[in-house]
């Protein structure tokens, strides 16, 4: 059968950590519309549940879907009860983003608590490599694979406020160019994303306040907050045949904000 399109995901299985909303939910959602059956997963059944039955009831009549498997990433028992539950239900995993993360503080580093940043660095970092070391042998076996880490122009520079976080997505565009050089020899392409300040709950104290983001944008380029949807559109070209030759890059996604010396927006 000859693909119509380099974008074609059909037969492909991804698994999106962190898709009940947000970034991530849009990835999986456009993911599943270009033919992947998509791994729905967060810390509440519930939300992965309604999510799951959103995609297949969009995609009835398509191919590509959904399906539910909860887990909270911070515990690496449940990761792997997360991959051996994939594999049992569809067989394998084509397809992993990383997208899940958090940041319980805001303040200067010498204020930060050891629990908040051990917290921190388990979600934003730890759990990527132990996702990737659960599911890297088998994508080795298959001599295919694509890694995809969602990290945060937070990792390119300094932040006042947010010191912990910023340290946590600079560290992930370093996972993502070791498993990159470790990995390309197996046809595994591993590469990140960095998006600027978008419209999610996530980032809600950065724009919910229209003086404040007025002032966040009022410099960038397309002088304007960016959408989740505007981040799935990168995630499908990095899964799919399209970036075949692409891996060990960050792909900044942030309206220009990050070719400005003082740009400062955050995911």
């Amino acid at each position: 059968m000859i693909k119509t399109s380099l974008f074609d995901l059909s037969g492909k299985v991804a698994l999106v950590t962190g898709s009940t909303k947000g970034i991530g939910r849009s990835i999986a959602t456009e993911l599943a519309r270009h033919g992947a059956t998509v791994v729905i997963s967060s810390r509440k059944s519930e939300a992965c549940d309604a999510v799951s039955a959103s995609i297949n009831d969009e995609l009835a009549e398509h191919p590509g879907g959904a399906v539910s498997i909860p887990a909270n990433i911070s515990h690496k028992a449940e990761l792997n009860s997360l991959v051996n539950s994939t594999y049992e239900k569809l067989g394998g995993i084509d397809i992993l983003v990383c997208n899940a993360a958090v940041n319980p503080a805001y303040g200067p580093m010498s204020d930060l608590s050891d629990s908040a940043f051990e917290k921190i660095l388990t979600v934003n970092i730890m759990a990527n490599h132990w996702l990737a070391q659960l599911i890297i042998p088998q994508m080795r076996l298959k001599k295919s694979g694509s890694i995809v880490v969602i990290s945060s122009v937070g990792g390119l520079r300094g932040h006042e406020k947010l010191g912990a976080y910023c340290i946590s997505k600079a560290a992930d565009l370093q996972l993502v160019r070791n498993l990159a050089l470790e990995n390309g020899p197996y046809n595994i392409r591993v590469n990140a994303v960095s998006p600027g300040l978008i419209r999610t709950d996530f980032a809600k104290a950065l724009w919910e306040d229209p003086d404040t983001l007025a002032v966040r944008t009022e410099n960038d380029p397309l002088r304007r907050i960016g959408e989740p949807e505007e981040l799935s559109g990168i995630a499908v070209y990095l899964a799919s045949d399209a970036s075949s030759f692409t891996t060990g890059q960050n792909f900044v996604v942030d309206g220009g904000g990050a070719i400005l010396d003082s740009g400062r927006c955050i995911r």
